[in-house]
């Protein structure tokens, strides 16, 4: 089939190229021309002051409480209990009479005694006076030397029955005080063992009571030996602080100071043991209490500290990430000298006034534009 065009229809073919050639025109320009390039999302973070402050060198370890005395009360004789002048748990003062034995057997023996030695006196008397009787005798040559020599030894035979007699007496008059106890210490009555009307003997295996006295108290506690060299150079400049905090009571620690250092080192342990004495004068401190120890060995002033949080650790060491001025983020190799209460010590690499990312490290490379979501925070803690 052949196919013919007139002029007509080839100048409306024309005209259908030309407009769809000039159509085309505008979308081929667009695409010849560059996009503009993305803006670089912030990076959220939290940051924290680099402060500088006098920080505390301390030793932190678990301790218990102990009683700055115990006594456990035993009987020095055998007798029936005829009265308990105190109740379990009452604090008592030094003298204070505790326990009353029936004391008419210690009384007749007083009297015994007492009574032998006055016997014995009489007859010591006879034999002093036989003795010079029987001197002047040899003197006169009526009787023989050795008879008088027999009344003398007579009467120094008496003299030392008469002076085992006076130990007797005093003997039964040390018996006869035993039958009343008296506390020897201030302090705190613990279980009662022993009741009204028992019979005990003298120095029973277990005490009749227990005192603790807790005003003052002990908190002994165990350090490594390592630090050991380091306390006795700061003991000798002075008193040593000692916190003891109970648990669940961390707003309210007691304070004491450090007054034992063990003779020796624990083979088993490598620490030595230390104590500290505390006046206790709330009773807040308990014996066999459990209780956090702070020691505190000197004082660092004007160190710079920033949270542990901040600190990152890398192939080369430890750094931060210091936010700058224009919000870029520059990571900082730091020297870390010691943590305490979740605060680095800084020995070097940051300066006081700079500011540190604490949470959203991970999203940062150096030059990341970052975004404070606690600036609102930082400007008020900032304010005097």
């Amino acid at each position: 089939m052949i196919f013919r065009f007139d002029s007509k229809t080839a100048n409306v073919c024309r005209n259908a190229a030309l407009a769809a050639v000039l159509a085309m025109l505008p979308l081929l320009s667009g695409c010849s021309e560059k996009k503009p390039a993305p803006v670089a999302a912030r990076v959220p973070v939290t940051v924290a002051d680099v402060v500088q402050k006098t920080i505390p060198e301390q030793v932190r370890v678990i301790g218990n409480v102990d009683p700055y005395t115990t006594v456990g009360v035993k009987p020095q004789i055998t007798g029936e209990i005829v009265g308990v002048h105190f109740t379990e748990g009452q604090d008592v003062k030094k003298g204070q009479l505790l326990f009353t034995f029936d004391p008419r057997p210690f009384e007749a023996d007083l009297l015994r005694a007492e009574a032998n030695l006055a016997q014995d006196e009489a007859k010591a008397q006879n034999a002093e006076v036989e003795a010079h009787r029987y001197t002047k005798l040899v003197e006169a040559g009526v009787v023989a030397k050795e008879q008088a020599e027999q009344i003398q030894t007579n009467h120094e035979a008496m003299v030392a029955t008469v002076k085992a007699d006076r130990a007797q007496v005093e003997y039964a008059r040390v018996q006869l005080v035993y039958t009343k106890i008296y506390s020897p210490i201030d302090g705190r009555t613990g279980n009662l063992m022993l009741h009204l009307g028992n019979v005990v003997k003298a120095n029973p295996d277990n005490p009749m009571i227990t005192i603790n006295q807790v005003n003052p108290i002990y908190v002994t506690f165990a350090v490594p030996q390592q630090t050991l060299p380091e306390i006795k150079e700061h003991m000798a400049q002075g008193k040593l602080r000692v916190t003891a905090v109970i648990q669940g009571q961390e707003d309210r620690p007691e304070t004491g100071t450090l007054t034992f250092v063990d003779n020796n080192v624990d083979l088993n342990t490598g620490t030595i043991k230390l104590k500290g004495t505390f006046e206790n004068h709330n009773r807040r401190l308990w014996p066999g209490q459990f209780v956090n120890v702070t020691l505190t060995l000197s004082e660092e002033p004007n160190a710079i500290v920033v949270p542990t949080q901040a600190i990152q650790t890398g192939q080369e060491g430890s750094y931060v990430f210091v936010v700058k001025p224009d919000l870029t983020a520059e990571p900082r190799p730091v020297k870390v000298e010691r943590n305490i209460d979740n605060q680095a010590v800084i020995e070097s690499g940051l300066s006081a006034g700079e500011k540190v990312v604490t949470d959203g490290q991970i999203r940062l490379v150096p030059g990341s534009k970052v975004e404070i979501k606690n600036a609102g925070l930082q400007a008020q803690e900032s304010k005097p």
